[in-house]
């Protein structure tokens, strides 16, 4: 039985991270340059955060296409951006060969809340969103104006679980990483020449100050990567999963939950069926 070929978190994340990257990465390449041709653009813009996630994206990009049909946006808000992300972001840039157009984003969020008549200071989450909104219209910006792709810095981990503000990060038109987790990720990072301190550095969407990826979740990114890749990829039974060491019942009910209320993120909003007007 699988669950016992698995008897811990460390090895389903061992198993993870340990696959034939030489052969998958170039893989994702493809994709890219596919997707691109296909839409008939001349390239990518992807913001980038100082994080793994977009980080891996951006080079998985310029290996794809070039550092000359890729660009970068980096898009701090003086007030919830740490000042090493957004310097993480610039020299990544620079490593690929990529000049990063830097936009700050705070006045763009004060002129959007001073005009809200029912903003409050104390509407952190939903002026947390407004951020990753703006970031989202600045990159479509761009995008249209050179016609480029936006490129999705999302991965499977996010993706299941919600762990993504809808038509912000949301918002894109192609996911390079969207088919890996979190600690997959980090492995793809790493073959790709991204320095350790970004590859490795915890998680955080920076929508808030303080704003901590695992502390919000209140489980690590291995065990969400276990239980959902058993779960999802394995089909192995909720019950069974809370055998394996590191793995409890409640992480299994909390990141199942998690899926299931936001599985609007993840489809089209609803409309009513064309059957209740149309006629045979």
């Amino acid at each position: 039985m699988l669950a016992e070929k698995f008897e811990s978190v460390d090895d389903v994340v061992k198993h993870l991270v340990g696959l034939e990257w030489d052969k998958i990465i170039p893989r994702v390449k493809d994709f890219i340059r596919t997707n691109v041709e296909t839409a008939g653009a001349k390239g990518v813009v992807v913001g980038l955060s100082g994080g793994v996630d977009s980080a891996a994206s951006f080079a998985l990009a310029v290996d794809a296409l070039g550092s000359d049909r890729v660009m970068t946006l980096v898009m701090p808000d003086q007030r919830v951006t740490p000042k090493e992300d957004v310097e993480d972001a610039i020299g990544l840039s620079e490593q690929f060969g990529v000049k990063p157009h830097i936009i700050e984003i705070s006045p763009i969020v004060d002129v959007y809340t001073s005009a809200i008549p029912v903003a409050e200071e104390s509407d952190q989450m939903a002026v947390g969103n407004l951020r990753a909104r703006i970031r989202m219209s600045l990159l479509y910006y761009y995008a249209n104006k050179y016609n480029y792709l936006v490129l999705g810095t999302g991965d499977r981990s996010e993706i299941l679980i919600g762990y993504f503000t809808k038509y912000g990060d949301g918002a894109v038109d192609i996911l390079p990483i969207g088919s890996f987790y979190k600690s997959q990720v980090r492995r793809i990072a790493e073959k790709l020449g991204v320095p350790d301190k970004i590859a490795y550095k915890p998680s955080s969407p920076r929508l808030v100050p303080g704003h901590m990826a695992e502390k919000e979740l209140g489980i690590t990114y291995d065990v969400v990567d276990a239980v959902l890749h058993l779960y999802f990829d394995r089909k192995i039974k909720k019950e069974a999963l809370c055998s394996i060491k590191g793995i409890t019942c409640d992480h299994v009910e909390k990141i199942l939950h998690r899926h299931k209320a936001t599985e609007h993120k993840r489809n089209m909003p609803p409309a009513p069926p064309i059957t209740i007007w149309l006629k045979e």
